[in-house]
């Protein structure tokens, strides 16, 4: 088995390079799209890899995949950033709407994720 902080390294690599990806695939609209799209799909995938390990590899990957790559592929300081952004545009309105969508979403792609896993693996 690696070495925990080496699989945190590697996965953190693959997950901010995915992220990356996904910030160049979605057009800038003005509107922090990409950073909520990048959350909510995080959060499915944790909560179906928090099952997955759960079930099947007893969190033997978790530092790889959970504390690496969704580490490095999440942002919740980039979510932050946006939030007050759009605050200082005097956009109280839309950073307020951005802040509970994307909380609400991430945690219900949480819940599916861990629904679909448990389903999948039990």
């Amino acid at each position: 088995m690696m070495n925990p902080f080496l699989q945190v390294a590697l996965g953190g690599a693959i997950g901010a390079t995915a992220r990356y990806g996904v910030y160049r695939a979605i057009p800038v609209t003005g509107f922090p799209v990409a950073t909520g799209v990048v959350n909510v799909l995080g959060s499915l995938a944790m909560g179906l890899l928090a099952a997955l390990m759960a079930h099947r590899w007893n969190n033997h990957y978790a530092p790889l995949l959970l504390t690496g790559v969704l580490g490095g592929f999440t942002t919740f300081s980039a979510f932050s950033l946006d939030a007050l952004t759009l605050w200082e545009r005097g956009q109280g309105g839309a950073a307020l709407i951005y802040v509970l969508v994307s909380v609400a979403l991430s945690i219900a792609a949480v819940l599916a994720g861990m629904a679909i896993g448990r389903g999948l693996w039990a």
